[in-house]
């Protein structure tokens, strides 16, 4: 097999981006959008000479694959018959480490542990390093097996590539409590992936996280799994704890990464709203007076898309760049070669974000670019830095034609006591920007960023059906700075669901909307506020969607299935009475805030969706807010995905969740397309 020679820029951005009259007619079906992608996750080896990625043909697995950038040929690297590749990173340029996953099955008959596995580039020296069964002495097939002992299933990779100059990689053993339901401690381990043997780091006691330096060693340890938040720092062979605040919210800083110096480099906010990227002192215990990377409107968050990769960017043992998520993910460059070559592939791909992977030891002239934009799905390519020449080597959802999505806005409201709430606007393409029937989309959670700017397939494909779709960033989410997380906590179904409703109110203010058709949609914390959008909004929602929503903040705690539920009794204890609600000092407000509770004065229009083996938000909650709401409501559907667990693993029940969905929009808000 032999892959396409190099692309023109302009020839790239016409296969890419340019419009395909035949496919304009008619909105992309269900399938373009939640289909499972074949290609997805390349990088680079550390010389930049092969690039690795996973790919698949229609009716195969998926397969870990090496291009020779040489000559741009293709080389299988990894298969197996009953399984795909699922996460993988090099360990040094010729021997790769991944795991499996089976994407045909639900999340209830996945059986298998993802096991780890070892092998070259070219095919050869394939081991197996630990066993996928749960069981002792049961080992399932996975296409091939050796018969050396490996290690059990419970140790799995920690996620950080380390200096890819050796055989060697860290891994990390999962230690469990006697039931198995919840992880006490991890145990981090150096694994070399010819032999299989492992060595045990010396650890500070128990640890949640480590982090590795520019020299691929361990530094930091990291314990959220008692009552303090702690964090360890390695001087030699001592750790000596850097930091022991309360579990929730009030850390002074968060580790960020290690620079080629040993410097360690922190998220604080420093008197500030935001936080920034700091060099801390450990020495003195302290940030430095000025941040290396801060914004106005955002914390700096570490760039969370590409999580096996360094936040820092290290080359020529010189930090020359820092990469952060905002409203959109960047790199953050310092020197003014890089700054160059992000200009050049800017030029070259407009409109686009693009994010510049190098290779950590360059020794070619390659490196690899992952593109975006609101309406664009990710497309990776790879850049020549001597021909100035672009290779489009795949995408993650090609089906997608972009003249055919929904242009994206940001923007900001006041919600009714004065707070700012950022919102994310996707329209449907070629409608006028007035009177349109209106979604608005609630991030689950809560306390995490929610939607940036960028193509999303449930927006997507609510735009494409013809609906204007609204995604608040309402207080609680994380991002926008301390006081609008902060503001958040303890207003589940109060100030929280205000926001959303005013974000509404405000699009329709505008002529944006159409007050008369608007509904309200999301799932796990989005499901329990469409729940409570319809009981304290009659006026504004006509109709609700629901999936994997929490009905009753009490069942979370005392549920007949809390003892197997995946909410760990930590957060069940120190998180959930700080952040949501304490089961007895706050029993009234939880009380009135319970949709449950609520459930008789829900009259609209109602589609509900859980998964029968769903651990986070168990079917329980929405078969007891479904008895209660029948009995004054029989415009109820009704849904259950019986092998599937928090959220639509299988793609066929992806495309049938929101085939019904559009079905359900278009009955009772209608689409104007």
């Amino acid at each position: 097999m032999r892959f396409p020679l190099p692309l023109a820029a302009g020839l790239l951005l016409a296969a890419c981006l340019a419009p395909l009259a035949a496919h304009a007619a008619e909105p992309p079906p269900a399938s373009a959008f939640f289909e499972n992608s074949r290609f997805g996750s390349p990088k680079l080896s550390p010389s930049g000479r092969y690039l690795a990625t996973r790919v698949s043909m229609p009716g195969q697995r998926d397969r870990l694959s090496v291009i020779n950038l040489a000559d741009m040929s293709v080389k299988v690297a990894a298969t197996f018959g009953d399984a795909d590749i699922a996460y993988f990173e090099w360990v040094n340029d010729n021997r790769l480490v991944f795991n499996s996953t089976d994407r045909r099955v639900s999340y209830s008959d996945d059986r298998l542990a993802p096991g780890l596995f070892a092998v070259n580039r070219d095919g050869s020296g394939f081991r197996q390093l630990t066993r996928t069964s749960y069981r002792e002495g049961d080992q399932a097939d996975t296409g091939s097996l050796l018969k050396d002992r490996m290690l059990d299933w419970n140790h799995v990779l920690l996620g950080q590539p380390g200096r890819q100059d050796s055989d060697e990689v860290y891994i990390i053993r999962d230690q469990y409590n006697a039931s198995y339901t919840e992880i006490t401690n991890h145990v981090l381990l150096r694994l070399n992936t010819v032999t299989g043997r492992t060595v045990a780091v010396n650890s500070p006691g128990r640890a949640s996280n480590w982090l590795l330096d520019q020299q691929g060693e361990p530094r930091l340890a990291i314990n959220d799994l008692g009552k303090r938040h702690e964090v360890y720092l390695r001087e030699g062979d001592t750790w000596n704890k850097l930091l022991d605040s309360e579990a929730y919210g009030s850390a002074s800083f968060h580790p960020v990464g290690f620079g080629p110096d040993g410097a360690l480099y922190v998220a604080a906010r420093r008197n500030s709203d935001k936080t920034a990227l700091y060099r801390y002192d450990v020495a003195r215990q302290q940030t430095a007076a000025e941040p290396l990377v801060g914004m106005d409107d955002y914390d700096f968050l570490p760039d969370m898309d590409g999580a096996d990769e360094d936040s820092l960017v290290v080359r020529d043992n010189k930090l020359i760049g820092v990469r952060y998520s905002a409203d959109v993910q960047g790199v953050a460059w310092l020197d003014a070669r890089s700054k160059a070559l992000q200009e050049k592939v800017d030029q070259l791909l407009p409109g686009l974000v693009n994010l510049i992977t190098l290779p950590r030891r360059p020794e070619v002239p390659w490196v690899l670019v992952t593109s975006y934009s609101d309406v664009q799905p990710l497309v990776y390519l790879l850049y020549n830095t001597d021909s100035g020449k672009l290779a489009k080597i795949g995408g993650n959802h090609d089906a997608i034609r972009p003249e055919q999505m929904g242009r994206q806005e940001l923007v900001r409201y006041k919600a009714r006591d004065g707070l700012s709430v950022p919102a994310l606007i996707t329209y449907p393409r070629g409608a006028a920007k007035q009177n349109l029937p209106l979604v608005v989309l609630v991030h689950g959670g809560p306390y995490v960023h929610g939607s940036d700017w960028g193509w999303n397939p449930d927006a997507q494909f609510l735009a494409s059906r013809g609906y204007m779709v609204m995604e608040p960033a309402y207080r609680g989410s994380t991002g926008y700075g301390w006081r609008h997380f902060h503001s958040g906590w303890k207003q589940w179904g109060l100030k929280m669901q205000d926001d959303i409703a005013d974000g509404a109110r405000w699009a329709i203010a505008q002529g944006l909307a159409d007050g008369k058709r608007v509904c309200i949609a999301g799932a796990s914390y989005g499901g329990y506020a469409t729940l409570m959008g319809l009981v304290n909004d009659p006026d504004l929602y006509k109709c609700g969607v629901n999936w994997a929503g929490v009905t009753d903040i009490k069942l979370m705690y005392t549920g007949a299935w809390s003892a197997t539920s995946d909410l760990s009794d930590r957060w069940k204890a120190l998180g959930m009475p700080l952040m949501v609600g304490d089961l007895q000092k706050d029993a009234a407000q939880l009380e009135a805030t319970s949709p449950l509770a609520q459930a008789s004065r829900i009259r609209q229009p109602l589609l509900m969706a859980y998964g029968g083996d769903d651990h986070r938000v168990p079917l329980y909650h929405g078969e007891k807010f479904l008895a209660a709401v029948k009995a004054v409501n029989p415009n109820v559907e009704w849904i259950v995905y019986d092998k599937e667990g928090h959220g639509w693993r299988l793609p066929e029940n992806r495309i049938d969740f929101w085939t019904r969905v559009e079905k359900f929009l278009g009955k009772q808000i209608g689409a104007a397309r």
